[in-house]
């Protein structure tokens, strides 16, 4: 109905200003005395469709993340799908508004297709980071609270969003790590499993005695009320070194004690091979000294 306003019967060569003016005011004149009313009511129509759109959109994309939370899905996710509704429809809306003013919304469609072509082939990394944050919301291969290292970073988790993670390092530096370098990589999750085993080399001379070197080891480890008798801990010589027979020293300890109990265990072996008198060696180089006249002598 826009087209009548500007339409022209026939093309001039030469167009007085004032006539042209003249003839567009009484052509917007003659339609506002002829379908004046009707367009009034559709602007009112389209108006009264976006508002009341609008509210159901809002009442809609409330129930969705309801329902999902009382399906114990995940926050995040419950919210990105919430946030998905709303947008598809609200998108519905616009075009109902649009089709009720008498605007062609099939044409608008293609161009908003062709733009978003555009912007997707524009934006590919940062659409790349979408689709790995929803595989990883969907997946979780970790939560909030996790110690991770992923993406060449490590740190606890503090947010996953859409586009990117949060981390915190152990020194209090926040990290935000693309979703799309986490999900392309290894994920080591430190605080996926309930328990976890403690990795310690330990030496000591070659003139000591072995086998009260590893009775000590399995006394202290056994001493520790942390330490897990199930998986039982593990103590024996690993291999003969250069410089020191190594023992290693593998007990099981629960998550959340790994770090405290490693390096109260790494303590109490070195008082103990200070007291007992267990050398743990350390590189060493032999200096000789000739005299010249001696070995000339010689």
């Amino acid at each position: 109905m826009w087209s009548i306003i500007f339409a022209q019967e026939k093309p001039a060569t030469t167009v007085d200003p004032m006539h042209a003016v003249n003839g567009i005011w009484n052509t917007v004149r003659e339609y506002l005395a002829t379908q004046g009313v009707h367009l009034v009511i559709n602007l009112l129509l389209a108006l009264l469709i976006f508002l009341v759109g609008k509210w159901v959109t809002n009442i809609l994309s409330r129930f969705c993340n309801r329902l999902m939370k009382q399906a114990k899905v995940d926050d995040t996710l419950a919210r990105f799908l919430a946030n998905i509704v709303y947008a598809v429809l609200m998108v519905m809306v616009i075009l109902a508004t649009l089709s009720r003013l008498g605007i062609n919304t099939t044409s608008m469609a293609a161009v908003v297709a062709a733009a978003g072509f555009a912007v997707g082939m524009a934006f590919q990394g940062t659409l790349g980071n979408f689709a790995s944050g929803v595989m990883l919301i969907l997946f979780k291969p970790f939560r909030v609270g996790d110690y991770i290292e992923a993406g060449g970073t490590a740190g606890i988790v503090e947010e996953i969003q859409i586009f990117s993670t949060f981390l915190r390092t152990g020194d209090n530096i926040a990290i935000v790590v693309p979703n799309g370098h986490i999900a392309s990589g290894t994920i080591r999750n430190f605080s996926k499993k309930p328990t976890r085993r403690i990795d310690l080399v330990i030496g000591c001379g070659y003139d000591d005695d072995l086998k009260a070197v590893k009775s000590f080891l399995e006394e202290v480890v056994q001493g520790d009320e942390r330490v897990l008798s199930d998986p039982a801990p593990v103590v024996a010589v690993s291999e003969l070194g250069d410089s020191s027979v190594n023992f290693v020293v593998r007990p099981w300890v629960n998550n959340a004690d790994y770090w405290t109990t490693r390096w109260d265990l790494t303590e109490r072996i070195k008082l103990g091979f200070d007291e007992r008198g267990f050398n743990i060696p350390y590189p060493t180089r032999d200096l000789h000294v000739y005299n010249e006249s001696s070995v000339a002598g010689d």
